[in-house]
C-alpha cells in the first residue's frame, strides 16, 4: 500500500513543479528576449533501511530553449535584436556581468544607456554614456554613433556582444551568466538595429502542456484516493 502512496505522491509533486515552470513561461510570452525554461525529471532511489524499493521523481532542469524568438521591426534607434547566438552584456544589480537578449534600450537621467529594467548596458570599457539631445545610431557590430545638432557624428561606445560556447545559466533575476566567469567580447557578433526579439515561448504549446500536467496531477490524486479506500477496506477485513 505504501508503495502506491509513494508513487502517487512523487508523481503529483512532479506534475505541480512542471505546472509552475509552464505557468512562468506562459506569463513571459510577451517578454522581449525571453527564453523558455525546459524542465525534466529523473528517478532517484530513496536511501535508507527498508526503502530500497522506493523511488522519487526529482526535478532535473535541463536549462532553456535556445531557439531565437520572432524579430519585429520597431524603427526605434535604441532597439536592438541580437542575431544568431549573440548576447548583450549588462551590469546586474549585484555589480556582476550578466547577459540578456532583451534589447529595448533607453537612457536614464544621467545619459547612461540602460535596459528596460534600468540595468547599465556594458561596452568595451564599461557602462556607456550618451550625450544629451543626441541622435543615436547603432551599427550592426554594436558601434554606437551620436550626433548633437549639426555637429559631426562621433562614436561614443560599442555594445559588448558575446557568443557563448556553452549554454548559459539563468539566475533568479532572470539574467544569464557563464559558469566560467565573464565572457570576452565577440567582434563577429551582430545586432539588428530598430528591431526587437520576442519571446520564444509558444502560447499554444504551453497551454496544451499545462492541460496535460493538470490531468496528470488529477490522475495521481485519484491514485491516492484509491490507496485510502483500499486501506480502509483492508482495515475492515482485519477488524476483529
Amino acid at each position: 500500500m505504501d508503495r502506491l502512496i509513494y508513487l502517487a505522491m512523487s508523481g503529483a509533486t512532479a506534475a505541480m513543479q512542471r505546472q509552475d515552470v509552464l505557468a512562468n513561461n506562459l506569463a513571459n510570452v510577451s517578454t522581449n528576449g525571453f527564453r523558455a525554461q525546459i524542465q525534466a525529471f529523473r528517478a532517484v532511489p530513496v536511501q535508507g533501511s527498508g526503502a530500497s524499493t522506493r523511488v522519487y521523481a526529482l526535478e532535473s532542469s535541463v536549462g532553456y530553449d535556445a531557439q531565437s524568438g520572432p524579430v519585429s521591426s520597431t524603427g526605434r534607434p535604441l532597439d536592438v535584436a541580437m542575431q544568431g547566438n549573440a548576447w548583450l552584456a549588462v551590469q546586474s544589480l549585484d555589480g556582476t556581468e550578466a547577459y540578456t537578449r532583451a534589447g529595448a534600450l533607453q537612457t536614464d537621467a544621467d545619459g547612461q544607456l540602460v535596459t528596460n529594467a534600468g540595468l547599465p548596458v556594458l561596452g568595451d570599457g564599461g557602462p556607456i554614456t550618451l550625450p544629451a539631445n543626441a541622435a543615436v545610431e547603432i551599427a550592426a557590430d554594436g558601434t554606437i554613433t551620436a550626433q548633437v545638432g549639426t555637429n559631426k557624428p562621433q562614436q561614443v561606445g560599442r555594445l559588448k556582444l558575446v557568443t557563448p560556447d556553452a549554454p548559459l545559466t539563468r539566475g533568479t533575476d532572470g539574467l544569464f551568466r557563464a559558469s566560467g566567469g565573464d565572457l570576452s567580447a565577440d567582434p563577429n557578433a551582430r545586432v539588428q538595429s530598430g528591431a526587437l526579439e520576442g519571446s520564444n515561448v509558444s502560447p499554444v504549446e504551453s497551454m496544451v502542456a499545462m492541460i496535460s500536467a493538470a490531468r496528470q496531477f488529477e490522475q495521481q490524486m485519484k491514485l491516492l484516493q484509491n490507496a485510502q479506500t483500499q486501506e480502509q477496506t483492508a482495515a475492515k477485513l482485519l477488524a476483529p
